[in-house]
């Protein structure tokens, strides 16, 4: 009996504590929901939800005859919900009602599957319930719209559960044109998931205008690790700005074929060739190229802003100085020594055997001698070089041209204080060694001599659009006003066209008989290879000057680095038929116009629009009427249309739930619609087109707020 007692005592006690334990469990699932529920709540919303970035859409560059350089083209990811509820209401009738008509369309859009096979795929979504069921990746914004009118598909997002994802990709539809002045623009992510980008040129430069601002949405977990966006929680990202080049198409093409052709005939490491406008120091045209290991060529480098020795081009910062400080005239004696001089110890070459001995100080430089310009140097700053550097700087070569594209090179001059100044560094740098600057740096001082002393910043940007509108014109910029006294400008030109026009100038044979003079200067500069020195005989080709020389209107400069003991390498062989070629087609290109092109200045167009509204209606318009226009609209509804530079150019512009649309430029109707839609009351003053808004496009928006439009 006692045994039983004891057993049924601890039967009794371990039922107690099995109530006590379920008590205790009851009463903290009673807690938890009740006092910390909401917390809970939250923390499962995080899992269940994040914000996703949307990216913006990035500005286009366009040339400044009005060609798009760089623009993104938008590429679509389609999904199909399968548990819409307007998909499956009535037992799935609308999507069984138009199944064998989507498959057949579907078949013969993309030309995959046949329509058996697109049937059984979209059967399979369905009877799954795929939430998010991935369709089609990658298709083109003309894909797209066809699809968009598609049976079931044009239903709506609702009915039919379609969902389209844009991504855009970046393209230059010129191609490889002027690619590494343009720039790249490739996205990657890093090791820790970060979205990175690999941008040069004006992409990278201009970046911050050209990316615009990212929105945001928010997306749901569902099953299978897939998030899905949730119907009107986007803040809509807002579009990057335009950059409007000074680059010209036609120019751009001429100056890349001509040292295209001249690399691949003397298989040449490297080369660049730059046109610049005299008047205002645009730059129309940048042309880099580079020799790859499989003898192919590609734009790897912006030679044009990397800074090297060179050579003789150089001898016309050297003439200025002795003209300038009256020295020397030009008829003035120098002895050439036959071309070769001994000083302090190294002997200075002339690159061409003449014989020749007195010359004057013109024929020197025209036979482009480097014992002249070495005793020049020499006879008249020995005693004080700094005269001769304080020259330099006043052509601001000791420093880089502040051109509108990052990664130019900075320019070396030497000074008696330099680490490496030496004896013979002041007669070297007379004929341009022991310097280094950039082509482009040379070539603006060129320019500044065509442009009668006016030393103007280069510079490849024009103006920066937003919706067609312009926010910034951007106006040639006077570095110095005078880099000489005109007499001695005077002067200088006179010897940059003897060099082209007179008998035994280097650049003679190369421009006689020409329709039109040419003032310019060869060069032909050693230059050395690493460590192996000057050993492989590697010259550098050069050859800078301007056209027409009476009224200059663009100013050029060539520079090719040849292979190691190339048989041809003199500037007037190899970067001088590369000028000419490009001046020759200006020419020619302008020949009907000459006297407005090349002699005075053409009257620019002064009409000008802008109108929004449906980008659909403008499409239809524009393909009605047949006219061409640039469409770098994505799949957005609303945008505007705005002419540049003689072109009709279509742009999307973001609309936001819950921000205030930008309306200005659209029909009443139009406006109307789209505030409306946004809830948003509207109050009209006048007719027309919407030119003022009484709310800030972007601003936050209230509930039933009101708007003021002004018409014109």
């Amino acid at each position: 009996m006692e045994v039983k007692k004891d057993i049924l005592w601890r039967v009794y006690l371990c039922f107690l504590g099995i109530v006590l334990f379920a008590l205790l469990i009851l009463g903290r699932a009673i807690y938890i929901q009740q006092a910390q529920g909401e917390e809970w709540r939250k923390v499962a919303a995080k899992q269940q939800q994040r914000v996703e970035e949307i990216a913006a859409e990035r500005g286009t560059i366009f040339s400044e005859d009005g060609n798009m350089l760089s623009t993104s083209i938008p590429f679509f990811d389609i999904y199909i919900d399968f548990g819409a509820e307007g998909l499956r209401d009535k037992s799935g009738k609308i999507f069984k009602e138009n199944l064998d008509s989507l498959s057949l369309r579907l078949a013969g859009l993309f030309a995959d599957r046949n329509t058996t096979e697109y049937k059984r795929l979209l059967q399979t979504g369905y009877r799954k319930k795929d939430r998010y069921f991935l369709l089609k990746k990658n298709i083109s914004f003309q894909q797209y719209q066809q699809l968009r009118v598609f049976p079931l598909v044009r239903a709506g997002k609702n009915k039919s559960g379609f969902i389209a994802e844009v991504r855009t990709r970046r393209q230059n539809p010129f191609g490889l044109m002027a690619n590494r002045t343009i720039g790249l623009y490739r996205e990657y992510r890093d090791d820790k998931g970060r979205t990175r980008n690999t941008n040069v040129g004006l992409e990278y430069t201009y970046d911050s205008l050209l990316r615009g601002a990212q929105g945001k949405r928010l997306v749901k977990y569902l099953a299978g690790g897939v998030y899905v966006p949730v119907e009107g929680s986007e803040i809509e990202p807002e579009s990057g700005k335009d950059i409007i080049t000074t680059l010209d198409v036609n120019i751009q093409d001429i100056t890349e074929n001509a040292l295209y052709r001249m690399m691949l005939e003397n298989e040449c490491e490297y080369g660049t060739a730059v046109v610049m406008e005299v008047k205002t120091g645009k730059i129309k045209a940048m042309a880099n190229l580079g020799r790859r290991s499989d003898g192919t060529y590609f734009e790897d480098l912006n030679y044009a802003i990397q800074t090297t020795e060179p050579g003789s081009t150089f001898k016309l910062a050297t003439m200025l100085a002795v003209l300038e400080d009256g020295y020397v005239k030009l008829n003035s004696q120098v002895n050439l020594e036959g071309g070769k001089w001994l000083i302090n110890g190294r002997t200075v070459w002339d690159s061409e055997r003449h014989g020749r001995t007195n010359v004057t100080v013109k024929q020197a430089f025209e036979l482009s001698s480097n014992v002249g310009m070495a005793k020049l140097a020499m006879n008249h700053y020995s005693k004080d070089p700094i005269q001769f550097i304080d020259h330099l700087k006043r052509l601001r070569l000791h420093q880089p041209t502040g051109i509108d594209l990052a990664g130019e090179g900075y320019p070396v001059i030497k000074n008696p204080e330099s680490r490496t100044w030496s004896a013979t560094s002041l007669p070297w740098m007379s004929f341009g060694y022991e310097v280094k600057v950039s082509p482009l740096q040379t070539l603006t001082l060129y320019n500044a001599v065509a442009n009668q002393g006016s030393l103007m910043r280069p510079y490849l940007v024009n103006a920066v659009l937003q919706n067609g509108l312009e926010l910034k014109t951007v106006q040639p910029e006077v570095l110095s006003d005078r880099i000489a006294r005109p007499e001695t400008i005077l002067l200088l030109k006179e010897c940059l066209e003897g060099v082209c026009q007179e008998e035994g100038g280097t650049g003679y044979a190369l421009f006689k008989g020409s329709p039109y003079k040419v003032a310019g200067k060869t060069g032909t500069a050693l230059m050395a290879n690493g460590s192996r020195g000057y050993t492989d005989h590697i010259y550098q080709s050069s050859f800078a000057g301007y056209f027409p020389s009476d009224r200059p209107q663009y100013s050029c400069i060539v520079v090719i680095r040849n292979k190691p003991f190339a048989k041809k390498y003199y500037g007037a062989a190899v970067a001088g038929p590369v000028f000419k070629e490009i001046a020759d087609k200006l020419y020619a290109l302008q020949n009907q116009t000459y006297e407005t092109a090349f002699r005075g200045t053409a009257v620019a167009d002064s009409n000008t629009y802008l109108y929004s509204g449906s980008l659909d209606d403008f499409r239809n318009i524009m393909n009605t009427m047949e006219w061409k226009f640039m469409d770098s609209a994505s799949a957005a509804e609303w945008g505007s249309l705005y002419a540049m530079k003689g072109s009709k150019v279509m742009r999307s512009m973001a609309v936001a739930d819950k921000r205030m649309p930008d309306v200005r430029g659209m029909g009443l109707k139009d406006a109307l619609y789209l505030l409306e839609s946004v809830q948003v009351k509207v109050s009209a003053k006048g007719r027309g087109r919407v030119k003022e808004q009484s709310i800030a496009p972007g601003s936050p928006l209230q509930q039933k707020q009101e708007v003021v439009l002004a018409l014109n």
